[in-house]
């Protein structure tokens, strides 16, 4: 991982880093000189209004489009279907499990794929199995994903997520080891929790994790959890930085094999969001705060 000195020489930005006061980071100049392919989607998360005002307000803010979880009613689906088409939005989505037993949860994640793929999006991101589950029971999810990926031909992804397979870097490297196709949605604010801290003394196995990295939660996490409240404050450098350097390293893959890169930016609302002590109020608005990583990625991304 890139110190603070080498990174801030990486983006060669006039004059002194202005840490995250100004609210920046400078466009990169990558040695790999070819343009990335990006997608920014909007989540829901936290959002209070109508999937048409969500979706307008997505549209407005310049999104490319949206990730929701999957709708298993035919009227959401419906509606869901016609407002992408009403704004010109792309969409993800996500899909998940549930139950109380490792049988329930296979046969709800099933029919969540199939609800999923019924949909048509552009890829689906799946919050898979429990992270008690054994690694063989883990490989019936990722065997049954990689049966419906290729039946559909839709990308597939497994969340680097707290409480699900790939919970902790050395599990995910683990089923990676198992299945060369595997493909990863990196949100990896998760591992900075699980693991307490910033990853130093396990890089190798996160940097084998950063080459199957097809889509990316732009959300920061710490050592004591899974997120910040404002990656703009200059007491949460060391935690952005970290993050952007891992953010490079899947960039500079997608660039090399010329292949697109789809990014939701996913700060969330409390609890994810620090609230007030006495009043309970969040810190911090978190679509402001997403609108703004949007941003941040397209600066440092697509700007030459």
């Amino acid at each position: 991982m890139q110190d603070r000195r080498s990174f801030i020489k990486s983006t060669s930005m006039a004059g002194a880093f202005m840490a995250l006061q100004s609210h920046w980071i400078a466009p990169r100049q990558s040695h790999i000189q070819s343009p990335l392919q990006l997608e920014i989607y909007a989540t829901n998360w936290g959002f209070k209004g109508s999937m048409d005002e969500f979706c307008a307000k997505a549209k407005e803010e310049g999104y490319d489009g949206i990730e929701v979880w999957t709708p298993m009613k035919e009227n959401q689906s419906l509606t869901l279907i016609e407002t992408i088409e009403k704004y010109n939005l792309k969409l993800g989505l996500l899909a998940g499990n549930w139950g109380s037993n490792y049988h329930q949860h296979y046969n709800s994640f099933q029919a969540s794929l199939r609800q999923a793929i019924s949909l048509h999006p552009q890829f689906i991101n799946c919050h898979s199995g429990k992270d008690y589950f054994t690694i063989e029971q883990g490989q019936s999810f990722i065997d049954l994903s990689h049966k419906h990926q290729s039946k559909s031909n839709i990308p597939i992804y497994h969340e680097t997520h707290r409480g699900r397979l790939m919970y902790a870097a050395h599990v995910c490297n683990r089923y990676i080891q198992q299945n060369n196709h595997l493909r990863l949605t990196l949100d990896i604010s998760h591992w900075c929790n699980v693991h307490e801290s910033y990853l130093g003394d396990i890089k190798s196995t996160v940097d084998q994790t950063l080459a199957h990295v097809d889509h990316i939660h732009a959300r920061i996490g710490f050592p004591q959890g899974p997120q910040i409240p404002d990656h703009r404050d200059a007491q949460f450098e060391k935690a952005v930085l970290a993050h952007f350097n891992w953010w490079d390293i899947v960039v500079d893959h997608k660039i090399r094999e010329n292949k697109k890169l789809t990014m939701t930016t996913e700060f969330g609302p409390p609890p994810y969001m620090w609230t007030q002590l006495a009043s309970g109020e969040p810190l911090a608005d978190n679509w402001t705060i997403n609108r703004d990583m949007m941003h941040l990625w397209r600066s440092r991304y697509t700007k030459n």
